[in-house]
């Protein structure tokens, strides 16, 4: 077993769960033979850079029971781009501070970024255990049934639905419609989510637009029509990061982040919320209104799933268990045991693959006109995202003249 000092990091936006991860993993370093001292970089390896270094091991048992339930990144985050002319700098800094394990808990840019560092580590002779936790709230790892962070999101998404769907139908005979937008850029996740509180027909949602699917203007605004008829109102859920067929965005957005990723929503200055609403509203002359959460999924502390909270603490943990025996370059994965009751089992996915690799929501998940999720997804969701309420209604029974 490697002897040395171990530092944990936090990138990209956050999850109602991420601090339960980084909990996970300073508990169960403090108990390893091999971690002398376990460190915290101070927004992520852009404050690492900076030498931005916190003693992790400092903190008070109770300080860290707290933290374990406390929402947004407890280290502070960033979305810096590492570049080749870094890892010299994040070389050094390893060595000097006697730094043999790297734990980061992030998304795709994140894996990539261990998976850089741990290689060029590996080019210099310089011994080096690198582990990636998993963490994004929309569901799009590679190797990973689902993330920790997702389950909690979509039971915001869940529950914003279901009761603004509410007010949606009963103020119908004021607003037409309305457009709600999930973030998740190119995944649809979140968006099928929102069906989970779905209990007859004509509760919201009605139409969804994933970004799986080519955006159809002419069919959108028939699935509109049709809504509307059957319901006397109707509720759209899209994803921030629908396209056209051509491949460029409904929203469109031209701001681009420094991962040359599109920027959508507030980022970007517009939305693709936005747009359907303009559709509808040329097309119907409807009045209507689009919501937008933005970040808020991501920060929930009071929709947090204890399953969600509880898989994002063992993977923090299983990260140290998997460092100890000495595999690097893997991802803390989980993977769906088979059966009625939901069970899942920790298991590893290679870096190397995670880092250029997305999860779309597969094509099993969305239904054949592509304007809703399947009933194997919302099979898939119930055991993540938990019970749902259920809300009274009137009887309705009309008076006799």
């Amino acid at each position: 077993m490697l002897q040395g000092n171990a530092i944990i990091g936090q990138s990209g936006g956050p999850t109602s769960v991420i601090n339960a991860s980084l909990v996970g993993i300073i508990q169960a370093a403090v108990e390893c033979e091999g971690i002398t001292s376990v460190l915290g970089m101070r927004y992520g390896i852009q404050g690492f850079l900076e030498e931005n270094i916190i003693d992790l091991g400092a903190e008070s048992a109770d300080t860290l029971e707290q933290i374990k339930n406390t929402p947004s990144s407890a280290l502070g985050s960033c979305r810096l781009k590492l570049q080749d002319h870094h890892l010299p700098k994040v070389l050094e800094l390893l060595q000097k501070h006697h730094i043999h394990y790297l734990f980061l808990i992030g998304g795709n840019d994140t894996m990539d970024t261990i998976h850089r560092v741990e290689a060029y580590a590996k080019a210099h002779d310089y011994p080096l255990v690198g582990i990636g936790i998993a963490k994004t709230v929309d569901n799009d790892l590679f190797g990973t049934d689902h993330t920790p962070g997702f389950a909690s999101a979509a039971r915001y998404m869940a529950l914003s639905i279901q009761q603004a769907g509410m007010l949606a139908r009963d103020m119908q005979r004021v607003d037409q419609f309305v457009v709600f937008q999930c973030i998740g850029r190119e995944a649809g996740w979140l968006v099928g989510a929102t069906a989970a509180g779905k209990q007859l027909e004509s509760d919201a949602p009605h139409l969804m637009c994933f970004p799986e699917r080519p955006f159809d203007r002419t069919k959108f605004i028939a699935d509109v029509k049709r809504c509307h008829q059957q319901y006397g109102f109707v509720f759209i859920v899209c994803g921030e990061g629908i396209t056209h067929a051509g491949g460029s965005p409904v929203s469109a957005s031209n701001t681009q982040d420094t991962f040359g990723n599109v920027e959508f929503g507030a980022m970007g200055g517009t939305s693709a919320a936005m747009a359907l609403h303009r559709i509808i509203s040329v097309e119907f002359g409807f009045r209507g209104e689009f919501q937008v959460t933005e970040s808020l999924p991501m920060c929930a502390a009071d929709r947090v799933v204890q399953l969600d909270l509880d898989e994002a603490y063992t993977c923090g943990q299983k990260a140290v268990e998997h460092a100890a025996n000495g595999t690097t370059g893997v991802m803390v994965a989980m993977r769906r045991a088979e059966g009625s009751t939901y069970r899942c089992e920790y298991t590893t996915a290679p870096l190397s693959k995670v880092a250029v690799a997305a999860k779309p929501l597969p094509d099993e998940y969305i239904n054949a006109e592509g304007n809703f999720v399947t009933d194997a997804f919302l099979d898939y969701l119930r055991p993540l995202v938990g019970e749902m309420p259920s809300y009274a209604r009137l009887a309705g029974i009309p008076i006799t003249h």
